[in-house]
């Protein structure tokens, strides 16, 4: 149901962004793009992926565990595939990916997740921040109405109810207190000790950071990989005649825009990414038609990768799986 859920709010979001589109000029425009630097964009995207999996490792290395970066890797990519299915299940399919190759515990592999998570959404609101800042007028009008707006809309709406309030703060700290309060008792029942033991695994995931020894090779890989998400986004304007006089810094822009795109929960960020991407690109008074066309070059170019690599990754780690 709530896979149905999110799949309607894509299509939903898809039939907004396209909308009144003329699909003989999209499609002309698709075929007339410089696909060259589609490839180069892809060839970056890839290695963006391998650095990824690369500071995962460093993240993962702590809690007494040495995975293979192919290892690695694989995991990244089959959750990246896992995320076309539903939002956020990539998560787990990737600890669960590297479970089955290395047999690491998924509850701490979950742990290192929240903690990268945690960093990419610290990066991009450092992101957004700079971007917003580099032109006021221009970048930061865009990004308040169509992103810190809605957000803060959504979440004063979310809490004004006291009701709401007590939903999802008063109940979780209740059944925590509960739970500490009455352990002893709990304790002789084995699905509160599978519990048990699934939490201290996670938290031993998300403290494994404060062990980490290559603390400066991890916060390098994440800027190095921030690095490559930007190169792939601004490569990818000049697939277009009307895109191509974008600027580094307009490249920044677009690549912070579309990675709230990407966060939206939906499946692979799609209609969301189109929509606002196609917007975004407005202010630098190209037509929203030529942006709706950028939008989707890079999001369906990145889609196939996925689909490609994902796919090889998620039969080599069954393979790996019956040889051991």
């Amino acid at each position: 149901m709530q896979l149905l859920l999110f799949l309607s709010i894509g299509i939903a979001l898809l039939y907004l962004a396209f909308r009144g589109t003329d699909f003989r000029s999209l499609w002309t425009d698709l075929k007339q793009a410089r696909y060259i630097w589609v490839i180069l964009a892809l060839i970056v995207s890839v290695f963006s992926h391998l650095i990824r999996a690369m500071r995962w490792k460093l993240l993962i290395e702590p809690l007494g565990y040495s995975p293979s970066t192919g290892n690695v890797f694989k995991a990244i990519l089959v959750g990246y595939l896992a995320n076309l299915a539903a939002p956020r299940l990539g998560e787990v399919s990737r600890c669960g990916s590297l479970n089955r190759t290395d047999k690491i515990p998924v509850d701490s592999l979950l742990g290192t997740v929240i903690v990268e998570r945690t960093i990419d959404l610290i990066s991009l609101i450092l992101l957004t921040v700079l971007v917003f800042f580099m032109e006021l007028d221009l970048f930061g009008n865009f990004i308040t109405q169509n992103i810190y707006q809605p957000l803060s809309e959504k979440f004063l709406n979310l809490f004004s109810s006291t009701l709401w309030i007590w939903l999802f703060l008063g109940i979780p700290l209740m059944v925590l207190f509960l739970a500490w309060h009455y352990r002893r008792m709990f304790s002789k029942f084995k699905f509160y000790q599978k519990l048990r033991s699934i939490a201290k695994g996670i938290f031993r995931g998300i403290t494994s950071v404060s062990k980490m020894k290559k603390l400066y090779a991890f916060l390098g890989h994440s800027l190095l990989m921030w690095l490559l998400y930007f190169l792939m986004t601004w490569i990818m304007v000049f697939t277009l005649p009307e895109t191509s006089m974008l600027t580094p810094a307009d490249g920044l822009f677009l690549l912070v825009i579309g990675s709230y795109g990407m966060a939206a929960p939906v499946q692979g960020g799609i209609g969301a990414f189109h929509w606002i991407i196609s917007r975004g690109i407005t202010i630098f008074d190209i037509p929203f038609e030529k942006g709706l066309v950028y939008a989707t070059i890079i999001h369906e170019s990145q889609l196939l990768l996925i689909l490609l690599l994902g796919s090889i990754s998620f039969v080599l780690v069954g393979l790996n799986r019956k040889k051991t």
